[in-house]
């Protein structure tokens, strides 16, 4: 949107032309940013409550850090998923307050710290195999407004240690799950919990596993009526679903 046409909607808001629920929604699907090489959506966060979420992988140091800097001229808060530990740099080079987390590749950049979910989202991972993908949906979580409580190395080869974390479970309004293997934690997860459980497959486990594969077909034959599933290790989409259904 040009800033003629803004002025334009205020000016149409000021005079009684146009009610604010209908200005706001054009300002959501008004156009992006081209910048060449991408093209900027800095209308996401007034869509989906989020800022568009970068995909390091596959991009440059320098691509990135060009949409992270555009974003921040809208935005309080980014988050950068798949970045490795160059793209990290130069994140940080150019933007001081951005932080590396070199276990889930995430960069963030938090500005806006409140905490304005429902209640509360667990994180809970089968192994430690499995943290940096619960990371990534930990970082998720905690940045789009959510306080998150992370129980890691709770799989079901050793399920004293799941039921020992009982209380905490029940606490969750929002449960991710994250497993490789043959990716049974969720289902019994499912099983104990009155709330939505997010099935975050990994593909962490020997041959017969296929990489994720053999976990994301468990879950998806969940009989535990209360589990869904996202892609394998996509704890960003976790993370993500988790948030919206605790802003509920």
């Amino acid at each position: 949107m040009t800033k003629e046409q803004l002025r334009k909607l205020l000016e149409q808001v000021r005079k009684g032309e146009l009610d604010v629920e209908r200005a706001l929604g054009r300002l959501r699907h008004m156009p992006f940013e081209d910048i060449g090489f991408a093209k900027v959506d800095h209308h996401r966060a007034l869509r989906q409550g989020m800022p568009e979420v970068i995909f390091g992988q596959g991009k440059t140091p320098e691509q990135v850090v060009a949409i992270a800097t555009r974003l921040l001229e809208n935005a309080k808060n980014i988050l950068i998923t798949r970045a490795d530990e160059a793209t990290g740099k130069a994140v940080r080079r150019k933007i001081r307050k951005a932080e590396y987390f070199p276990l889930s590749r995430v960069v963030r950049v938090w500005g806006d710290r409140r905490i304005d979910g429902k209640g509360k989202i667990a994180v809970v991972c089968a192994g430690t195999s499995d943290i940096p993908v619960a990371e990534e949906a930990r970082l998720t979580a905690e940045t789009m407004g959510n306080e998150v409580d992370a129980i890691y190395d709770v799989g079901v080869a050793g399920i004293h240690r799941l039921m020992s974390q009982l209380d905490r479970l029940m606490e969750a309004r929002v449960v991710v799950a994250v497993a490789g293997m043959e990716g049974a934690l969720p289902s019994v997860v499912g099983g104990l919990v009155p709330c939505p459980v997010i099935a975050v497959p990994t593909s962490i486990g020997y041959g017969a596993n296929f990489r994720g594969l053999s976990a994301l077909l468990t879950m998806l034959n969940s009989c535990a009526s209360n589990v869904t599933v996202v892609n394998i290790d996509n704890g960003f989409g976790g993370g993500y679903v988790a948030s919206l259904i605790n802003h509920l």
